[in-house]
């Protein structure tokens, strides 16, 4: 098995010992994105709608430098601060993705990293 690192400048570096991304056996295991903007290194926290988009943003050039796109995605985790930010954050991931929406799961969790409100990591196909 051969195991290649994804990185990119386009997405947050990581904030610990681990990779943006690490693609092996036709996978793509993409860690949790949250709202930084890779260009100012800044937290987008204006609304909970701006903060979905910028880390839908950061999955998006993870799976970019992989070579996949969202079409790709087969699975993701959605990591919230609070249930009660459920739909708005499901409106606008929805917008992500075509059709034939990937296996998910959503949970509450005590907090996230640098007081966020989402956190979304995904798992993709190399090859459709």
């Amino acid at each position: 098995m051969s195991k290649q690192v994804i990185k990119t400048n386009n997405a947050p570096s990581p904030i610990g010992p681990y990779n943006q991304a690490i693609k092996a056996n036709g996978f793509i295991f993409a860690s949790g994105q949250v709202a930084f903007v890779p260009a100012t290194g800044q937290l987008e926290l204006s609304s909970i709608e701006a903060e979905t988009h910028q880390v839908m943003k950061n999955v998006q050039a993870v799976l970019t430098e992989a070579g996949v796109s969202f079409e790709h995605v087969i699975k993701t985790t959605i990591f919230l601060s609070d249930m009660a930010l459920f739909s708005q954050v499901n409106e606008v991931y929805g917008t992500y993705f075509k059709a034939d929406f990937p296996a998910r799961e959503t949970v509450a969790v005590k907090g996230l990293p640098r007081g966020v409100n989402v956190e979304i990591s995904v798992t993709a196909v190399a090859e459709l």
